[in-house]
């Protein structure tokens, strides 16, 4: 298996999960971030590292021809909304060709039987019907959101077109122990608890977002991919996996205070622009045709995320 943004959040614990399974996992490799939850532990040891970038067609051809790959995750992307805004043009580069690129290796590859694609529900844009369903228009105007309405459009492209049997993931902010990048909600918040400070809010407060826990996400990523090698009816789709809830920033922050019996209040700084005001994702979808469902509630996945950085920071 192939794995592209295994340094990621979601990428270290799904490659961790395949491990676990018994999987031979490929990952590619851009950046070395030693604390990345892939390279920190002992599942770098069971892991076949090649280095590059997703958008070198030629590396990700020889990856997928050398090792004999039979499904791929495609989960390399910029991920920043700020980083996005500040530099539009980086991030449609990665995220947009970066897709194009690898699903085209993907193409002129004949072992391959099942591609998996993050796309986001950041792809959906602004809508004023919620929840976002599968049948919702991609129409992202900021430069994160249409960079994944683009590489989502895309992968319909290559799947309808050229028959590439690839399925397309959309969910909502992942949230686990393993993001170390401080300037997001959730680990930004628990590390100034821990610290005794007082957590930054971005934005007003009133952003309402469809929180997914990591670990959730990677066994959905994986129990699509099973389920797409057996379904050729499955090629092209798009699935939403979502706890199918809708929490406001304020209140998710409070949340986790209250979760690790913290009595300080945020600091709300209201400096965040180009983003989307309220997003909330059905379900349905996964739920009636892959019989999927979550199994962690938001405070489930609160408290193992919580107990992850407690022992992270704890260690240095």
């Amino acid at each position: 298996m192939f794995v592209t943004g295994a340094t990621g959040l979601l990428g270290g614990w799904l490659v961790g999960q395949l491990v676990q399974g018994g999987a031979e996992v490929v990952a590619l490799v851009r950046d070395w971030v030693p604390k990345s939850t892939l390279l920190s532990g002992d599942v770098l040891q069971k892991v076949t590292v090649v280095r590059g970038d997703v958008r070198d067609q030629r590396v990700l051809e020889r990856a997928l021809g050398e090792y004999e790959i039979d499904t791929v995750f495609h989960l390399a992307a910029q991920t920043i909304v700020g980083v996005a805004n500040r530099n539009p043009v980086s991030t449609l580069d990665t995220n947009v060709r970066g897709t194009w690129a690898l699903l085209e290796a993907a193409r002129r590859s004949p072992l391959v039987k099942a591609v998996i694609v993050a796309s986001s529900d950041k792809a959906y844009g602004e809508h004023e019907a919620l929840p976002y369903d599968e049948g919702a228009a991609l129409q992202g105007e900021h430069p994160y959101d249409v960079s994944k309405s683009a590489a989502d459009l895309i992968t319909k492209m290559f799947a309808v077109t050229y028959g590439v049997p690839v399925a397309i993931t959309r969910c909502g902010n992942f949230y686990g122990g393993g993001d170390l990048n401080w300037n997001r909600l959730v680990p930004g918040t628990i590390r100034a608890a821990l610290r005794g400070q007082r957590p930054v809010i971005r934005s007003d407060g009133t952003l309402i977002r469809d929180y997914f826990y990591v670990e959730d996400g990677a066994q959905a990523y994986m129990e699509l991919a099973e389920a797409l090698h057996g379904r050729p009816d499955l090629r092209g789709e798009a699935f939403n996996f979502s706890n199918e809830i809708q929490v406001d920033v304020l209140t998710l922050t409070r949340r986790i205070l209250a979760r690790m019996g913290s009595t300080i209040d945020p600091e709300v700084r209201s400096e965040a622009q180009h983003e989307i005001k309220h997003q909330w994702l059905s379900a349905a979808k996964a739920r009636r045709m892959l019989d999927w469902q979550p199994r962690f509630t938001l405070d489930d996945g609160l408290d193992r995320t919580i107990a992850w950085y407690r022992d992270f920071l704890a260690r240095g």
